[in-house]
């Protein structure tokens, strides 16, 4: 493994309720990258704390191999916002 695809609740004043925003994190370590995801979502406004309709406000969801990486263009120690829709070609 040499990164992971991370979702991070967050709650944003256009939405009544947190939404899941999703990054790919170029870090090895699954708690840095998580951590690194959590800071790149304090952007888009506040990280939930606790769950949100049964999950968790940090989740890393897949681990990402260097071959992987390669391909989707994501370099080592790189953070890539991809938005709140679920990352299918990233899973």
């Amino acid at each position: 493994m040499s990164g992971w695809v991370i979702g991070v609740m967050v709650e944003t004043a256009d939405e009544p309720a947190p939404v899941r925003c999703y990054f790919a994190v170029g870090f090895e370590d699954r708690a840095k990258a998580e951590w690194t995801a959590i800071d790149g979502a304090a952007g888009l406004g506040n990280v939930a704390y606790s769950p949100v309709g049964g999950l968790e406000p940090v989740q890393a969801l897949t681990a990402l191999t260097p071959a992987r990486m390669k391909r989707l263009g994501l370099a080592p120690g790189e953070v890539r916002p991809l938005g709140r829709a679920l990352p299918r070609k990233w899973l």
